[in-house]
This record gives structure tokens, sequence and C-alpha cells, in this order.
């Protein structure tokens, strides 16, 4: 479904974001060589395409991050997406080792939610 929806000549990453629904998310090249990614919530089957390029790099996202929070580890980083607004999960470790998660969106960098001290 995503190479035919944004003619995906090559597949680079493919990963399941598991936040209010679960989300198919693919990272890879069209025929152009221009880095496309793809998400597709598993209800409703839309599918969502973006360039890369159009949208926050994985490092800008831990840069939004670190302008307001000082993780003592971040765990991971990755795509996913609430409500049809593609974003970027990011799950770290405060300095008292409590869990924490905060997100980002893909396009406008505005942070959209924040779960503190698991």
């Amino acid at each position: 479904m995503a190479s035919k929806k944004a003619q995906l000549s090559e597949l680079q990453d493919f990963h399941l974001y598991n936040g209010l629904e679960t989300v198919n998310v693919i990272e890879g090249k069209n025929k152009k060589g221009d880095k496309i990614i793809v998400w597709i919530p598993e209800k409703s089957k839309k599918v969502f395409v973006k360039k890369a390029k159009n949208g926050l790099s994985k490092e800008e996202a831990v840069q939004k991050l670190l302008q307001e929070k000082n993780p003592k580890k971040i765990i991971s980083v990755r795509l996913g997406m609430e409500k049809n607004i593609p974003l970027w999960e990011i799950y770290y470790r405060s300095e008292n080792n409590l869990i924490n998660y905060y997100y980002v969106h893909f396009e406008t960098g505005e942070w959209l939610k924040k779960i503190e001290n698991l």
C-alpha cells in the first residue's frame, strides 16, 4: 500500500507506532531519490505521505527537547502519528531516572504533549 500510494522505489525502515492507535510508519525513497515517510493508521488505512525534507529531522526533534528539558538519557526517538498528526516521539529518562515522553509535531516543530515522571 505504501509503495503504491507514495511511489516508493526503496524501503529503508519500517516500524509500528503504538500511541492512541497503531500506526505503520515506513521510510524510503521515491524514484527521484527523495526521502519519503509514510504513515498508515491500522484502523482507517488512510495513507499519509510526506517528504522528509518538509519536516523535522530526528536531530532537530531532539534539539526541541533539549531546549526545554535536561534528559539524563534519551532511550528512543521515533516517528509516529496521533489524531492524524505526524509527530516525533522522544522517550527519555530524567535525572531521577523516571520515564518521560515528549511529542513534537513533525512539520511545525511545535510541542504537542508531554508525559512525565512515570
